[in-house]
């Protein structure tokens, strides 16, 4: 009887171990996500786009929305700029880290909004010494590229049916301990 009990703790280890749907992984990546050859499947939301002078490409990641611009003819990056942008009436400016090339938008509200699923036609106003231009994007984000909160872990049903079986299992061991030592006191 001891031996089936272990053996049945163990099992239920071993499932709890599996990846249930919608587990996450210490990354917040979906590990029941179709896994893919490139980073493409655990790819944060991006914005491509040009005019005849420049081009942008854009992430968007959980504390910021990074840009790197450089000129649409050389790939030089645009270092000495300033850069804006609009979306819905939300206006914010970028910040130039010169260590890393980009501009980083952390307007809370800015962020707020993009984070939210769907496309965002977005407005960026460049200025680069002499040259200004207005370059238009769309960022997309798909429903399921949502930050996960701390607590999201507990939401689980299979923690929850886990967590059953094992006080269930737990009841029955403790159960069967005490139905034993009875019977060994009496005689």
């Amino acid at each position: 009887m001891m031996r089936q009990l272990l053996a049945t703790v163990l099992l239920l280890l071993a499932c709890l171990a599996h990846a249930a749907p919608g587990a996450h992984g210490p990354s917040g990546e979906h590990l029941d996500a179709p896994s893919s050859s490139g980073s493409a499947g655990n790819a944060q939301p991006t914005i491509e786009a040009h005019t005849e002078a420049f081009e942008l490409v854009g992430t968007l990641a959980a504390d910021e929305l990074s840009v790197l611009v450089d000129r649409y003819e050389t790939n030089e990056p645009v270092l000495n700029g300033t850069l804006e942008v609009e979306l819905s009436g939300i206006k914010a400016q970028g910040k130039l880290h010169a260590d890393f090339g980009d501009y980083s938008f952390t307007d809370e509200k800015l962020l707020k909004a993009l984070r939210q699923p769907g496309a965002h036609p977005l407005v960026f106003t460049l200025i680069a010494g002499n040259d200004t231009d207005l370059i238009e994007g769309t960022l997309n984000v798909a429903a399921n590229q949502h930050a996960h909160g701390q607590w999201e872990f507990f939401r689980s049903p299979w923690l929850w049916a886990g967590l059953f079986v094992a006080a269930a299992l737990a009841a029955a061991f403790w159960r069967l301990r005490r139905r034993n030592a009875l019977q060994r006191a009496r005689g």
